[in-house]
């Protein structure tokens, strides 16, 4: 018996769902996107934006929904397309069956971003159409044809991503200097776009390096400038320790500038890392007014580097802070409040370890039982200041003298280099001639330990000329001070953040204050 088949025709679109012989109107939206807001691409979005309203608007079988469009933002991901991400979440919310757009860069210059949207609207039944290549995504070979395209817009990006990079870069060779001139204190943008100094913004700049040279912390510069209602760079009422602290270190302030301190390390993800050494940097000396002197800005950074966190880290919760030391344990003192809940309520000053371990026998002192010692203590260094400053001349100079060590350095140094090449011609070496692997292995490892035990001694060498350098700014600065200063009659911060490095605590009776310039005097 013969076979009878019987076609029978389908009645739903595969593409839409509904009825084949529907009147029902697809609902169409369209998306523009612009990577810069500069005039000309200005004029191009809002030429896509007529477009696509107009185009829309004209067919009977459409009904139009909406343009979606970003404007200034790049194609290479969907971070901060916010027109983007609010027509698929339309689109997969049951508002949209069209979407509409000029091609496929102007959808997504990132092959993964473009597959994965399109894959998920297909899901929903969503359509894509990119009008410049013709490709409609329910179409047979609209995946394929999407990937390729997508693909050569991401190789695009790529390439203009390159060529930005080679035209920053070939900038920062030729010393143009670029900052953000909204967010950076104390310089304007000129004429010429180099920086001119804001007479006003510099004070606070000086003011700044300043307040941290008599021996306040980034923390403590910072709550200050916001306890007194100062604007950050950025605008804002708080002041930030790391905003301080990038005042302090940038270069800038004493007229030069080091350029590329950081670099792009995805196109696509937009990616910035520090610059540790992967790419060449460039420093331009002498490219705009100094506000700060070279000198002073040197003595800063010699100051920040020989500052190192610890158990006993500089605190500024207080300015007694990080100030007061233990006589038994050799931790720092620190604030407590006593009858906290009643009228008997104040703050008292005792070691922070003094319940761990063994009990510490040192006492609790008040702040003005400090303010008190401090001014005793200040006014017996005043009052001896000629002695002092010829004891720093005859026994404390030689002691913080660096030029040995900097020979020493220097010598090391080339050492470093030296080994690090004979280490290169033995890999070398290896690599072209068939040698005996235990005697290259035994060559190497002595390479290696030499070259290890030159980079330790470059260190603790670095270290130890930073730390007396450090000292011995410290001294001067505080000597100079000194030689000026008459008898004290009441206590002031400035006078207690310039002189003193901090006192110990023994006994009621055994306070030793230690100044700046390392004199211990009992008061």
């Amino acid at each position: 018996m013969a076979k009878t088949v019987t076609t029978i025709p389908a009645t739903l679109s595969r593409f839409t769902a509904a009825p084949i012989n529907s009147t029902k109107k697809r609902r169409v939206a369209a998306y523009a996107r612009v990577s810069t807001d500069m005039e000309e691409q200005l004029t191009s979005y809002e030429a896509q934006v007529d477009y696509y309203t107009n185009y829309i608007q004209s067919r009977d079988d459409w009904e139009f929904v909406s343009v979606y469009a970003d404007e200034g933002i790049t194609g290479t991901n969907t971070k901060h397309r916010e027109g983007f991400k609010r027509m698929v979440a339309d689109a997969l919310d049951g508002k949209i069956d069209l979407i509409i757009t000029k091609s496929v860069s102007r959808f997504a210059r990132n092959t993964v971003d473009s597959l994965t949207t399109i894959r998920q609207l297909k899901e929903k039944n969503i359509e894509c159409y990119f009008e410049k290549e013709n490709i409609w995504t329910f179409d047979g070979k609209g995946e394929l044809l999407i990937t390729i395209m997508s693909s050569l817009a991401q190789e695009e990006a790529r390439s203009i991503s390159e060529n930005c990079t080679w035209g920053q870069r070939k900038r920062f060779a030729d010393g143009k200097v670029t900052v953000p001139f909204r967010r950076f204190l104390g310089y304007d943008r000129g004429e010429d776009g180099n920086l001119v100094v804001n007479q006003e913004q510099a004070k606070l700049v000086q003011r700044i390096y300043g307040m941290f040279l008599t021996g306040m912390s980034p923390m403590r510069i910072a709550r200050t400038l916001t306890d007194e209602g100062i604007k950050s760079p950025g605008g804002s009422d708080h002041w930030n320790p790391s905003c301080v602290k990038s005042i302090l270190t940038n270069e800038k302030y004493k007229g030069d500038a080091l350029l590329q301190k950081s670099y792009t390390v995805d196109f696509l993800t937009k990616k910035k890392k520090v610059n540790e050494g992967e790419i060449p940097q460039y420093y331009v000396h002498g490219n705009h007014e100094a506000i700060i002197d070279p000198d002073t800005f040197d003595m800063v950074q010699t100051q920040m580097a020989a500052r190192t966190p610890g158990k006993n880290r500089v605190s500024c919760v207080s300015i007694f802070s990080s100030r007061i030391k233990c006589g038994c344990c050799g931790g720092w003192y620190g604030p407590k409040v006593w009858h906290s809940n009643n009228k008997y309520r104040r703050t008292m000053w005792q070691c922070n370890h003094k319940f761990e371990g063994e009990k510490c026998s040192t006492p609790s002192l008040t702040e003005e039982e400090i303010r008190e010692v401090f001014l005793r203590a200040a006014n017996k260094a005043i009052n001896e200041k000629d002695e002092i400053l010829a004891t720093y001349r005859d026994a404390v100079m030689p002691l913080l003298a660096t030029e040995e060590l900097e020979q020493e350095k220097t010598e090391l140094e080339s050492e470093l280099n030296v080994v690090a090449e004979l280490i290169e011609d033995c890999i070398r070496e290896n690599a072209h001639v068939a040698l005996d692997q235990a005697e290259y292995q035994k060559h190497y490892d002595s390479l290696v330990e030499r070259f290890d035990k030159a980079k330790a001694r470059h260190a603790e060498v670095s270290d130890l000329i930073t730390e007396r350098q450090a000292r011995r700014q410290q001294i001067e600065m505080y000597l100079e001070q000194l030689q000026k200063r008459d008898l004290l009659t009441e206590f002031r911060e400035e006078d207690w953040f310039s002189m003193v490095d901090y006192m110990t605590v023994a006994a009621k009776d055994d306070i030793t204050v230690k100044f700046k310039d390392g004199t211990e005097i009992k008061a």
